[in-house]
C-alpha cells in the first residue's frame, strides 16, 4: 500500500536518521541546528510522530527517550515518489521521466556504464 507523502520538514527529519541512524528528539534537533535549521523540540517530536504515523519512521524505548530509526530508505523514498509522478504526470509510463532526468545532466564514465548495464539488463515489455 502508498504511503502518504512526506512533506519537506519531513523530509530533512529523515535525511538526518538516513545519515546519523537510530535518534532522539534531541539528537535529531541538534543535528537540525548544526544545518542552521532551527526547530523547537516539541516540532521535531510533531514531525517524528507524523513519520512514524506515515509509517516511514519506528520508535523504540532506550531508557527514559524515544529512539527514532528510519524504515524506509533514501532508495525506496525515491523509487515511490518516482512512481507516483511518473503516474500523475506521465500516465503511469517511466520512460519521459527518465528522459527529463538524464537530458542535460553530465556523467561520470563509471556512472554512464553503470546506466548502460541497467538499461541492457531490462527485458523490454510487449
Amino acid at each position: 500500500m502508498p504511503r502518504l507523502p512526506v512533506s519537506d520538514a519531513e523530509l530533512e527529519v529523515l535525511k538526518v536518521l538516513w545519515a546519523a541512524g537510530p535518534a532522539t528528539v534531541r539528537d535529531v534537533a541538534a543535528a537540525l541546528r548544526k544545518q542552521r535549521r532551527r526547530l523547537a523540540y516539541n516540532t521535531v517530536l510533531t514531525l517524528l510522530s507524523r513519520l512514524r504515523e506515515k509509517g516511514y519512521v519506528a520508535a523504540d524505548r532506550r531508557g527514559t527517550a524515544h529512539q527514532f530509526r528510519a524504515v524506509v530508505t533514501r532508495d525506496d523514498l525515491l523509487g515511490s515518489s518516482l512512481a507516483a509522478l511518473a503516474e500523475r504526470v506521465c500516465d503511469g509510463m517511466a520512460s519521459p521521466l527518465v528522459l527529463a532526468l538524464v537530458r542535460g545532466q553530465r556523467f561520470s564514465a563509471g556512472e554512464i556504464a553503470h546506466l548502460r548495464k541497467l538499461l541492457d539488463d531490462l527485458t523490454p515489455r510487449d
